[in-house]
């Protein structure tokens, strides 16, 4: 079977930083699911069809001419969903991966296929899923940016087209810069936590630092972390597109096990409430002993080994505490 290095990498994207719980690579509709909601997708394909062709004179969908068409043709390259507290998040994304710089002819068919990829992938998820929410995503890491530019500047007219039958998927193009802080650096960072042989990618890269590390005057190391700015209030490359527990667990947890960035003091005043609540706004002290009596359903399973002690780390992780924790981070590691 053919191996896609692109692939491979978004598979470890959605399982380790979106933490998606069910990842496919290569989707295709099967001939016997049902194709739900048919209307809406015929109105789709007209509506874009007429909006893209009129405004910008892209022809995006050139000969095809009904909806089915369209979507038989379709291949999403990564599916991930992430299962939460009565919720769940699906993204599905197509990567491209051309050494030379993306391209699929001229600037307008490259422009017009991309938004074409975009728009089937929203008919797939609603006409097999029935799901009106989602994440879409074109990703590559070389794009010419007169071309990135064209096709953001026709991003709210898919999403006002999509929004016109009621549907709210967000679209996101990641190439260039975006696509090593956004996706490359965040995989990097959880580097040594993933043991999976089937994630090739990564570990093309855990092989790579193997001897790296040992040869440093030939090879230099893959940086596994992503830097962190020299202000407080700069934002941490990388980590704006991984959960907020995720970070508590990943990189906060890796920082405290280090010992460098912290000191003893400190880690006394973290088993504390009163101190855990001012600086991360927590409700329960961040860490534990792990030899003492708590409420263990609180704190992540697997213990933390800091200054020769085991202890829990709190994993009651909000959104609302991601600043706090942003700024920590920022402060320790400047």
């Amino acid at each position: 079977m053919k191996i896609e290095i692109g692939e491979s990498l978004l598979v470890s994207w959605l399982r380790h930083v979106k933490e998606c719980q069910i990842v496919q690579t290569n989707w295709k509709a099967s001939m016997k699911w049902e194709l739900k909601n048919r209307d809406t997708l015929k109105a789709l394909m007209q509506s874009s069809e007429k909006l893209f062709s009129d405004t910008y004179g892209y022809k995006i969908y050139k000969s095809t001419t009904s909806f089915e068409q369209l979507i038989k043709q379709a291949e999403i390259d990564v599916i991930g969903i992430a299962f939460g507290d009565d919720q769940y998040e699906i993204y599905a994304i197509d990567v491209a991966f051309h050494e030379a710089g993306l391209s699929y002819g001229s600037r307008e068919e490259t422009v017009g296929r991309v938004i074409k990829k975009c728009l089937r992938t929203a008919m797939c998820i609603y006409g097999y899923y029935g799901l009106i929410d989602g994440t879409i995503i074109f990703t590559t890491p070389k794009m010419n940016p007169a071309i990135v530019g064209d096709i953001k500047a026709c991003m709210d007219n898919m999403h006002a087209v999509l929004k016109q039958v009621g549907l709210n998927y967000e679209i996101r193009i990641i190439a260039n810069e975006d696509f090593s802080e956004k996706i490359l650096e965040p995989v990097l960072s959880v580097l040594g936590d993933v043991a999976d042989t089937g994630e090739l990618f990564m570990r093309s890269l855990q092989l790579h630092q193997m001897f790296a590390l040992k040869k440093p005057e030939r090879v230099k190391p893959i940086k596994t972390s992503a830097a962190l700015p020299a202000t407080i209030e700069g934002s941490i490359i990388g980590l704006e597109e991984m959960k907020v527990g995720a970070i508590a667990r990943k990189v906060l947890g890796q920082l405290l096990e280090e010992g460098q960035y912290v000191s003893v003091v400190e880690i006394e005043k973290l088993q504390t409430a009163e101190y855990s609540r001012q600086v991360f706004h927590l409700s329960y002290p961040l860490l534990q002993k792990a030899a003492s009596s708590f409420d263990k359903v609180r704190y992540y399973a697997l213990p933390l080994h800091i200054f020769g002690e085991d202890y829990f780390l709190c994993s009651q992780w909000l959104e609302t505490h991601r600043p706090h924790l942003l700024n920590w981070l920022a402060s320790h590691k400047a």
